[in-house]
């Protein structure tokens, strides 16, 4: 048996394998769609991972709007000093691209928000700390959150969690979200599976949204 069937019995045996069933008001989320990861002149490029997802993420994006579903897009801008990034910003160095004004900040070709959607600004690694995300998706009866952004490791990972925690089903987008890293990218795909949400690939998500009353 390969390593990888070990591994997915040995969760199955502990009892890591709920699934989730997403309900019938979904939204999408786009985490962090910045030029920064798909510049290569910028520390931040995470390579093919991210261009690819990008590429998917356009193609969800229209989905979304066929569906006439809630989009909403987030981005990080910090202070010149990085002072609102505290901790994260410290132990990060290359958050810098991300301060006010930083072209790699912009949003990537085809990814900006219309002015129906949200956005959310945030200085930190999940769309729902320090934001007005939670209020915004429960007054508007969201039951569940599709998620697609950069990176799969980081803020959309923490992303997930916290989308899990306050009670709305995550749903991340697996051809949607990418990484620097092909490895740390599938590990984290497969941690969320197992203990956090529901990953689906992007037909499937098509599929989803095309149900009668979605």
């Amino acid at each position: 048996m390969s390593p990888t069937g070990s591994r997915e019995d040995d969760y199955q045996r502990a009892g890591l394998a709920g699934e989730l069933t997403p309900g019938s008001s979904p939204a999408l989320l786009l985490v962090d769609p910045a030029r920064a990861y798909v510049d290569p002149a910028c520390p931040l490029y995470a390579g093919a991972g991210a261009e690819n997802a990008a590429e998917a993420m356009r193609d969800l994006l229209a989905s979304a709007r066929d569906a006439r579903i809630p989009v909403i897009v987030t981005r990080v801008i910090l202070r010149p000093d990085g002072g609102d990034g505290g901790v994260f910003y410290r132990k990060v160095p290359s958050l810098r691209a991300f301060v006010e004004g930083s072209p790699y900040g912009e949003f990537i070709e085809g990814l900006a928000p219309a002015d129906s959607d949200l956005t959310v600004t945030k200085q930190y690694p999940s769309a729902f700390f320090g934001t007005a995300l939670s209020a915004y998706l429960t007054s508007h009866g969201i039951d569940t959150l599709l998620i697609a952004g950069l990176t799969t490791s980081g803020c959309v990972r923490a992303t997930a969690l916290d989308a899990m925690q306050h009670g709305f089903v995550p749903v991340v987008v697996e051809e949607a979200v990418g990484d620097r890293d092909p490895g740390v990218h599938a590990a984290n795909l497969f941690d969320i599976r197992h203990k956090i949400g529901e990953v689906w690939g992007v037909g499937r998500v098509r599929e989803y949204l095309s149900r009668d009353g979605t």
